[in-house]
């Protein structure tokens, strides 16, 4: 049975989607938080295969929570539900951490198939990557710096960059096909599960800080080919 932490302060909309997903074929556990705070205590002391979070909450918001799971964990899937729809907005979910950002209002059967898209996606990417001793020694080189994917670290010299885990997804896959395009196709789908208007503007975004944290070696470039793909290259080709 899949367990959901349902993170929501609005209490009759979190009492309609826990009686709507625990009554589904298949079920679901819910556990309901009230703010982000609460959220991490949840967290702390249970496992969860899914996040549902709303963003505007007491004590502690949406995305200061996510923020803080994600610096511990990349394994729980999580989806923002919030009225917040602005572009910005949906940007800012993407870049804390979120796998998904759902906007209200919207149909319980919705926010179902999207956590069992998330799940199997998840499940997909564990089976690809199987967690061995070498996996989790793994280091790529780029130029003058040192990339630990499993930790979401980037070295050069004495300093440390800790990424975010969709930045470290990306930049893991451009450091796997080094030198050559990849398709934004093939970046967002095995990052979003999706292609979508948000999710590439989301990109973008990871991309310009990407950029920013290579900056200390002038050979590195990620470059953008309109139309054709993103390519990493650490030496002037």
């Amino acid at each position: 049975m899949v367990r959901v932490l349902l993170v929501e302060d609005d209490k009759n909309f979190s009492f309609i989607i826990q009686n709507s997903l625990e009554q589904m074929i298949g079920g679901y556990e819910v556990v309901t938080a009230s703010n982000g705070k609460e959220g991490l205590e949840k967290l702390a002391q249970e496992s969860f295969d899914v996040v549902v979070s709303d963003i505007e909450m007491p004590v502690m918001d949406g995305i200061t929570m996510v923020q803080q799971i994600r610096q511990q964990s990349s394994a729980v899937a999580i989806i923002f539900v919030t009225g917040r729809t602005q572009a910005k907005d949906v940007i800012q979910g993407y870049h804390s951490g979120a796998d998904l950002y759902l906007k209200k209002p919207f149909l319980p059967e919705e926010l179902d198939a999207h956590i069992q898209a998330l799940i199997k996606l998840k499940q997909a990417s564990a089976s690809a990557r199987p967690v061995t001793k070498e996996a989790e020694e793994a280091v790529y080189t780029i130029g003058s710096y040192r990339f630990y994917p499993e930790q979401n670290k980037l070295c050069h010299a004495d300093e440390q960059q800790s990424l975010t885990h969709k930045e470290a997804q990306i930049l893991e896959i451009l450091c796997r096909e080094k030198g050559r395009v990849v398709s934004r196709d093939e970046i967002l789908s095995s990052v979003w599960g999706t292609a979508d208007f948000y999710s590439s503007r989301s990109l973008d975004v990871f991309l310009t800080k990407l950029r920013k944290y290579l900056s200390q070696d002038t050979r590195i470039q990620i470059k953008v080919l309109k139309g054709v793909g993103i390519c990493l290259v650490d030496s002037i080709c």
